[in-house]
Order: structure tokens, then sequence, then C-alpha cells
């Protein structure tokens, strides 16, 4: 395994692990408005149909599925522990936001 994929691989790891905990997750007003938010949480919580389309570098930071008639969208942003600036995903600082909206939003 190449030093690029191993890289890949933990980004995928940290993204899942932040994504399944529901760490520094936010919705978006539409989001917000949509029912059964706590399964909805769930949703992306457990969500696992990555796949070299959607997810070409199998970053796992990125996920879509259809919720009470909606495509909703999840997607992660990496700051630093500030959330004031884009952060390296793989430094030890990096802060993961995970960000659900309606895909037409995106």
């Amino acid at each position: 395994m190449d030093n690029q994929e191993n890289k890949f691989k933990e980004m995928a790891r940290r993204n899942d692990v932040a994504r399944q905990l529901g760490l520094n997750v936010v919705l978006t007003n539409k989001a917000a408005e949509l029912p059964d938010i706590e399964e909805l949480l769930y949703a992306v919580r457990s969500f696992n149909k990555f796949n070299k389309h959607d997810d070409f570098y199998g970053w796992h930071d990125l996920g879509y599925f259809d919720w009470k008639g909606q495509r909703v969208l999840w997607k992660i942003d990496y700051f630093d522990p500030t959330l004031t600036h884009f952060e390296d995903p793989l430094s030890d600082t990096c802060k993961r936001v995970v960000t659900i909206m309606l895909a037409k939003e995106y």
C-alpha cells in the first residue's frame, strides 16, 4: 500500500469516527425543518453506502440519501480549532464539521 493510499484510508477512518459519533454536526435551516430529526441524525451517523462513483478517493467525506421525500446530503469540512480557517484533514488539531442539508442547497 502506498503512502497516499494510507493517507486516504486514515482520512476516511477519521471522517467515519466524527460522523458516527455525531461530532460538530450542523443542519441548514431547510434541513432543520425536516421531520424526525433524531432519526435523520441516526441515518447520517450510520451511513455506509460509499462507492467509487460518489466517493472516488475513499475519503468518506460526503454522502446522500432520500429522507421523507427529500434528497438529503451531508458533507464534512475541515477547520482549525477556532473554526475560522480550513485545516489539513490529517493534522492532529483538525476539527471536522458535518453539515447536513437538502441536496438542492449544495
